[in-house]
C-alpha cells in the first residue's frame, strides 16, 4: 500500500517568504511585528499557520512592504 501524502499544517518564515515573494529579512520582521497572519512560536522557531495564511489570502489581504 502507498503511503498516504502528508499535509503540513505550518510554514516557516523563510517558505513564507518565498511564498509571498518577500526576502526572508523582511519576512521575519512582518512576523515578530505581528504582520502575519497566523503566527505561531514554538520557542525559538516561528511558524506560520498555513489555514490563516491561505485565509487571509483568499480574503484579500496584502503582503507587507519591505
Amino acid at each position: 500500500m502507498a503511503e498516504a501524502e502528508t499535509i503540513r499544517l505550518t510554514y516557516n518564515v523563510p517558505e513564507v517568504a518565498k511564498i509571498l515573494g518577500l526576502s526572508r529579512c523582511t519576512a521575519y520582521t512582518a512576523a515578530t511585528r505581528g504582520d502575519l497572519p497566523g503566527v505561531v512560536r514554538c520557542g525559538k522557531r516561528i511558524l506560520v499557520s498555513r489555514a490563516a495564511l491561505s485565509k487571509a489570502l483568499e480574503n484579500g489581504w496584502q503582503p507587507p512592504k519591505s
